[in-house]
């Protein structure tokens, strides 16, 4: 014998509505059976008595069973039985406990046809349901089956309708939910991919773009070798070893990941740091490729050969800034398909959780000043 959902498991609205009807719908047979039959005691004639409290102790087993059952998810079956018992028993007895017309029977026939429509399948329930049926009709004789039995097939379809109905609201919503966690898990991916491809495109721009549009705007005046230590650092900085992605998110110290990035420059930096904040890996790692692709820029276009490197704390932010006295320039100027400032620096920065400035004019130098404002 099999319950409505067999082998179903799983957190979902469905199983767990499903786990629920299994618990539940048992000891609520077993109560409402007891008072069923409390009442039907009331008019049993005083000479039938001792039948009638026989009963009632059957149904208060049988109830008994049923909370059992339900709530320890154990003897399925014996709850069954007793269910069918119960039903008989009172339904055989009924012309010496009130009459052919016995309500206490009809009343326990249909309470225990419809709880069965929730706790098992049709396979089960429905030739349980004739049966108990039939047995009402042979004590109560043909004459009832024009009442009798439509309205216990209405009650029972209605039931299991119900139940039907109930378990497939719950089933669409396990579909949503999956639906929308899918749809979540795709965008989450979606938008690792694109900052994940915006980082390469960045670093692409710091290293071999930025080394070609050298050549290609200052190629005379660059001497062979410069050319090839500029290579050999693009090369260095692709392969990552010059900073490659963290693969953990614990803290790092950021002075000491600047001062790296600062050692190896082609130009001399002055780093001044206000004491030794210690920020997410992925944060340094913004952090440091944005502040070597501002001194790459004052390498390659300031026209200066230093540049200062300064590292604090404002309240819970950490700032980083890189400043030069070079040349300078328009930063609202710049055309959009140059990536140097705007991939490298600003949005790099924006997708760490910080932001970044540039502040410059001609002849005044530039200040690139790169902000995370804490966990």
């Amino acid at each position: 014998m099999s319950r409505p959902a067999p082998g179903s498991s799983g957190s979902g609205v469905e199983a767990s509505f499903l786990a629920s009807a299994r618990r539940w719908v048992p000891p609520v047979r077993g109560i409402a059976l007891v008072v069923i039959s409390l009442f039907g005691l009331l008019a049993v004639p005083n000479e039938a008595l001792p039948l009638g409290f026989a009963l009632l102790g059957l149904v208060l087993v049988g109830s008994a069973v049923d909370c059992w059952a339900g709530f320890t998810g154990r003897g399925a079956a014996l709850s069954l039985a007793f269910a069918v018992v119960r039903v008989v028993a009172v339904c055989v007895t009924q012309e010496w406990t009130g009459g052919p017309a016995n309500l206490w029977a009809l009343n326990m026939l249909t309470t225990t046809a419809i709880t069965l429509q929730w706790e098992w399948s049709p396979a089960v329930a429905v030739p349980v349901t004739v049966g108990m049926l039939a047995v009402d009709l042979a004590v109560v004789g043909a004459g009832a089956v024009g009442t009798l039995v439509p309205r216990l097939f209405f009650e029972c379809l209605l039931a299991r309708l119900g139940f039907v109905l109930l378990r497939r609201s719950g089933a669409r919503v396990d579909r949503l939910r999956e639906r929308r966690s899918a749809l979540t898990r795709a965008e989450a991916v979606s938008l690792a991919r694109h900052r994940q491809e915006r980082e390469y495109l960045a670093l692409l721009h710091d290293t071999a773009a930025s080394t070609f549009l050298l050549v290609t705007v200052q190629g005379k005046d660059l001497a062979p070798d410069q050319v090839a230590a500029y290579a050999r650092r693009d090369l260095a900085v692709l392969t990552g070893a010059a900073g490659g992605a963290t693969a953990q998110d614990s803290p790092v110290d950021l002075t000491a990941s600047l001062r790296t990035v600062a050692a190896r420059a082609g130009l001399a930096v002055e780093v001044r740091a206000d004491g030794a904040p210690r920020v997410p890996a992925s944060v340094a790692l913004a952090f440091v490729r944005a502040a070597r692709e501002a001194l790459v820029n004052v390498e390659r276009h300031a026209g200066v050969d230093r540049a200062a490197l300064e590292v604090r704390r404002e309240g819970d932010r950490v700032v980083v800034v890189v400043a030069d006295s070079g040349a300078g320039f328009h930063p609202e100027e710049v055309a959009r398909v140059r990536r140097g400032i705007r991939g490298s620096v600003v949005e790099r920065m924006a997708a760490a959780g910080g932001g970044a400035t540039v502040t410059s004019c001609p002849g005044a130098g530039a200040t690139v000043r790169m902000v995370w404002p804490g966990e």
